[in-house]
């Protein structure tokens, strides 16, 4: 294996550790907090950490296994490494991200507008997001990744509107909350706009140049089952490195973080008053 390929392999994995020892501590405080919380905000984060368990441990197969799905390339080749198995991870783990954004946006629905709207069409867009991506690893075409990632883009963005839609009239800790899912928010949509969609758009026109690389159905789902490519050299995977790495970094301290935001939208009594002594 080519050194940076072992070096940026090795961080993957000790970040895939780090975030199950991250997820454990929210866990702990969440029950710390629990006796303070309202029993329908509890319910919700509780809801919020659990579909963060999917997601981490989605992001912690496919950073010890990583793959690219297209050329199906991958670091190792035990029974298990499949496009077919990794994708299937990757999808569960996406749309229980995409439910912990709209069950968060939910609970602001009755008081915004915009963030009725934000929760009820993220998990469609990211279901819609996730038929594209299985059309195009069976197909290979990266147009329709392109388009994928879009759909990503298109949610995060109704996301951010949300936000700005609710920090008049929030409180201290919701605002701050607010302004650090903006920034992400605006970072990601920054991110997909700039690199990601022009690397699946760059790719797509070479490979309609050289009219190479889509498989008909039959073919796209033999490939899907069958072994992946072990690929040891760098350049293979310079390009999917950065997305990759956010994805199995950042956006998992996201997700475990999302149990423990304040409550939205004018939901003062997501926390309970202390109750007297003996009570």
């Amino acid at each position: 294996m080519a050194e940076p390929l072992l070096i940026w392999w090795s961080a993957l994995c000790a970040a895939a550790a780090a975030n199950l020892v991250l997820w454990g501590a929210s866990a702990r405080r969440l029950r710390r907090e629990a006796a303070r919380m309202a029993p329908e905000a509890l319910a919700r984060r509780r809801a919020l950490l659990w579909l963060s368990a999917a997601y981490v441990l989605g992001c912690g197969f496919r950073s010890a296994f990583p793959m690219i799905d297209v050329p199906r390339s991958c670091l190792h080749d035990p029974w298990f490494a499949r496009v077919f198995v990794g994708r299937s991870v990757a999808t569960v783990a996406e749309l229980a991200f995409a439910a912990q954004w709209a069950l968060l946006l939910g609970e602001a629905a009755a008081s915004s507008r915009a963030a009725a709207l934000a929760a009820r069409a993220i998990v469609p867009l990211i279901a819609a997001a996730e038929a594209f991506s299985w059309s195009a690893v069976l197909s290979g075409d990266y147009l329709l990744h392109a388009a994928e990632n879009s759909l990503w883009t298109v949610a995060a963005a109704l996301g951010v509107a949300a936000f700005a839609a609710l920090q008049p009239g929030s409180g201290r800790r919701a605002r701050a909350f607010l302004a650090a899912a903006m920034l992400c928010g605006a970072a990601y949509v920054t991110f997909m706009v700039l690199v990601d969609l022009p690397m699946y758009l760059h790719r797509w026109q070479a490979q309609a140049a050289g009219d190479d690389g889509f498989r008909d159905l039959a073919e796209g789902l033999r490939s899907l089952l069958a072994p992946c490519v072990v690929r040891l050299d760098w350049a293979s995977w310079r390009e999917d490195v950065p997305w990759l790495t956010l994805y199995f970094t950042f956006a998992v301290w996201i997700s475990i973080a999302l149990a423990h935001a304040p409550p939205l939208g004018g939901g003062g009594g997501a926390f309970a008053r202390p109750r007297p002594d003996g009570l």
